[in-house]
């Protein structure tokens, strides 16, 4: 998180790039691209943790040197925005058919089990803006379900605000809230956007 002694980052989504990498010196390293490095390095955070995250050891696990992933990459932090949105792509978002309340539970649940199938994540959601496109699709699902209820402004907005706050809430405790609390905690969250819709679920 950055602090007051910390300087200002651009997110790596708002970041603008040279097409296929970073240009340094010297000839582009063979065999990478930004999909692999990505790849690996969920593997290796999934493994070791973010304390047992670091560029060297990813390029060690790669078989390449550390200086090679910056063609790629710009920083660390970069790279574990890139890891955070690629998980995010786990999220199953096909619920059409459904009732509005049901894919909302689809979509907690969803989140819910990347959050627990990849614990480094939790911190990195609380800590980066989380606005890659796996991540804004899974948003812009969430919106278009929120509409389908029936809300209107602004109860829409903050139906929304909620949904979004008890499922960053829920990061902090996903270890430790079996997943039938959870999905309790998700009926009353359902329970409460209904009452404001005035319909049913």
């Amino acid at each position: 998180m950055v602090t007051s002694a910390e300087p200002a980052r651009t997110s790596v989504w708002l970041a603008v790039r040279p097409v296929g990498g970073r240009r340094r010196g010297g000839a582009v390293p063979s065999g990478l691209d930004r999909e692999r490095i990505t790849g690996a390095a969920v593997q290796l955070l999934d493994a070791e943790g973010l304390g047992g995250f670091s560029m060297r050891r990813l390029a060690g696990q790669l078989g390449v040197t550390a200086m090679s992933l910056y063609w790629y990459v710009d920083t660390k932090h970069d790279l574990l925005e890139l890891a955070l949105d690629r998980v995010m792509g786990e999220l199953s978002m096909s619920s059409k058919g459904a009732d509005w309340g049901a894919r909302l539970r689809e979509l907690a649940c969803g989140y819910r089990r990347v959050l627990a199938g990849h614990p480094w994540a939790r911190q990195l959601a609380a800590e980066y803006p989380n606005i890659g496109p796996h991540a804004r699709a899974f948003d812009t699902a969430l919106l278009r379900t929120l509409e389908s209820a029936g809300l209107v402004e602004p109860a829409r907005a903050g139906a929304h605000l909620a949904v979004v706050q008890f499922l960053q809430g829920c990061g902090g405790t996903v270890r430790r809230a079996s997943e039938e609390d959870f999905e309790v905690a998700v009926d009353v969250l359902v329970a409460g956007i209904e009452a404001n819709a005035g319909g049913r679920v």
